[in-house]
């Protein structure tokens, strides 16, 4: 049988808050702080018009109550596609920085996940990105906002890989040290030497994409027996040009050579795909069984930062779906 997809219990590792914000609720709040937000924003096909979109998302969110209503319906949003467990990525110092409040932008989001915790009962943590275009003083500030926040669990870099890490390994480095979790985007644009530079200096525990890792075997065979998970998106790499189309992808060569490999959609309300229908499209393109899909899933529980009794539950639940009939 074919069991449903929006009911199976599912993690969601490689997310954008902003990327994830209603089209009502851009309009609403870009109408209340003077932001003209088109009624059809149309699509794209590359990392310029991607930034676009990104940038006028970012310029409607200037208030308090902004940052916490979009972290709610987040969560909300979240649960309607079955998602227990969340890690969200968010440019917290960015938004601080441009609305000169450093810490607020970042307490209001904890502020809205809290509140969507106790109202839909899914469990959120928080990683802090950083754009690999911008300063590393940032990238420190980032750091430091981390380190003051229990509900951030990981810091990382983000954004486009033409711009090489190296200069941030001492930021990462120290964040290791401290105990914060380390992942960054590598392996999207750009190939095996980026993907390198993030497992070495650049301390990461996952690879944000990493679909160019197939370009090198010795280093598939690497990351295959470390164990490191992939956090692949396949619509978004659609989208953004980095796969042709979606039967093209190479997510069925990446299990193929037995690679951990998690499911998520990266910007969805800019790709109008939420987590189930992303996990559907996987499926009907690869004539994927359920088993395989309760897999994926499984992989996103175990390459997670939740704590153990969150994993153990999920793990129950996803036993539950497989053997208990659902409509």
């Amino acid at each position: 049988m074919v069991r449903n997809l929006l009911s199976l219990p599912k993690t969601h590792l490689h997310v954008h808050l902003e990327s994830t914000v209603r089209r009502a609720t851009l309009r609403e709040i870009g109408a209340a702080n003077g932001v003209q937000v088109p009624g059809d924003m149309g699509a794209f096909g590359s990392f310029a018009a991607f930034f676009a979109q990104n940038d006028l998302v970012r310029a409607c969110l200037q208030r308090p109550a902004d940052f916490r209503r979009i972290a709610y319906e987040f969560c909300e949003d979240e649960t309607t596609q079955g998602t227990r467990y969340a890690e969200v990525s968010f440019t917290a110092a960015a938004h601080g920085e441009r609305l000169g409040d450093l810490d607020m932008p970042l307490t209001a989001v904890l502020e809205g996940l809290e509140a969507g915790r106790e109202a839909f009962g899914i469990e959120c943590r928080l990683i802090l990105d950083h754009s690999r275009r911008r300063s590393v003083e940032r990238a420190w500030r980032t750091l430091d906002l981390a380190r003051r926040h229990d509900a951030v669990v990981a810091v990382g870099l983000a954004g486009d890989e033409s711009h090489p890490g190296d200069p941030f390994d001492n930021v990462f480095a120290a964040a290791h040290d401290e105990g914060l979790h380390v992942v960054h985007h590598a392996g999207e644009g750009e190939g095996p030497a980026s993907i390198r530079q993030a497992l070495g200096p650049g301390r990461t525990e996952r690879l944000g994409h990493g679909i160019r890792i197939l370009d090198d075997p010795d280093l598939v065979a690497e990351v295959r027996d470390r164990r490191i998970p992939l956090e692949v998106c396949p619509t978004s790499n659609v989208a953004l040009g980095f796969a042709p189309t979606l039967k093209d992808h190479p997510l069925p060569r990446l299990l193929d050579a037995g690679l951990v490999v998690t499911l998520n959609t990266d910007i969805p309300a800019l790709i109008d795909t939420p987590l189930a229908t992303e996990y559907a499209r996987v499926r009907d393109t690869f004539a994927y069984d359920d088993r395989t899909m309760a897999a994926l899933a499984r992989a996103g529980v175990d390459a997670s930062f939740a704590p153990t009794p969150i994993k153990v539950a999920l793990h129950q639940a996803l036993d539950t779906w497989l053997t208990v009939p659902t409509p």
